[in-house]
């Protein structure tokens, strides 16, 4: 019987919110709006860029959307390019990564982020191997639509029964609810341990080392 646990990426497995607040406020300065509130592109994140685009900026024109969705794209490959991005892995996600994969469990992941993007991640990280399943923004809905879980479920060819969404959103933990996968919150990234519980998650892990118990418990 196969088992896959699904992770989302930013703020889960890396912590890359330096990266994407200066990189959004360079975007908003190119599509001439005003600069936004970094804690509001940090709860942005997880969503899809043109959905974050229009929930940061709901008041700007179709055409500074577009030229801000430009200017972020070209900025994050920029900085991925000249070795300027800096999205580190969380302490402890490495090991949990290998002591599930040596354990027999699938891994996937379902993110915001473009499909360039997460496979660079990973790769640089040295750990795209580990991963069967890679749902990202550009195939799909934002999230909260449980088509990213869905495919990966379907890609891994595991019943929902016998799957696990990690994230740190209350856009993980609705998808997931709506995909009837359980949920579990990390405490580590963009939105509170209250809200992921109120959104769907059966518990919330304080640390990257409490994942292993609440993964299969």
């Amino acid at each position: 019987m196969s088992r896959l646990v699904v992770f989302d990426c930013d703020g889960t497995l890396v912590d890359g919110q330096a990266a994407i607040c200066e990189t959004m406020e360079e975007a908003f300065a190119a599509a001439g709006l005003p600069q936004p509130d970094r804690n509001t592109v940090r709860r942005m994140v997880g969503l899809s860029l043109p959905q974050a685009l229009r929930m940061l900026a709901p008041d700007a024109s179709a055409d500074q959307h577009a030229r801000a969705l430009d200017a972020y794209k070209s900025g994050y490959s920029g900085r991925r390019t000249s070795g300027r991005l800096e999205e580190p892995l969380f302490d402890g996600i490495a090991a949990l990564i290998e002591r599930l994969d040596d354990a027999g469990w699938l891994l996937g992941v379902a993110t915001g982020k473009s499909d360039r993007g997460l496979e660079a991640c990973l790769t640089t990280h040295g750990i795209r191997d580990k991963f069967v399943t890679l749902q990202t923004a550009d195939r799909h809905p934002s999230k909260p639509h449980p088509a990213m879980l869905e495919a990966a479920l379907a890609e891994a060819g595991v019943a929902v029964s016998d799957a696990v969404m990690i994230g740190d959103t209350s856009f993980d933990t609705e998808m997931a609810r709506s995909a009837g996968v359980r949920a579990i919150g990390v405490a580590w990234g963009y939105h509170k341990p209250g809200e992921l519980l109120a959104t769907g998650a059966c518990a919330v892990a304080q640390a990257p080392g409490d994942l292993w118990e609440l993964i299969n418990g």
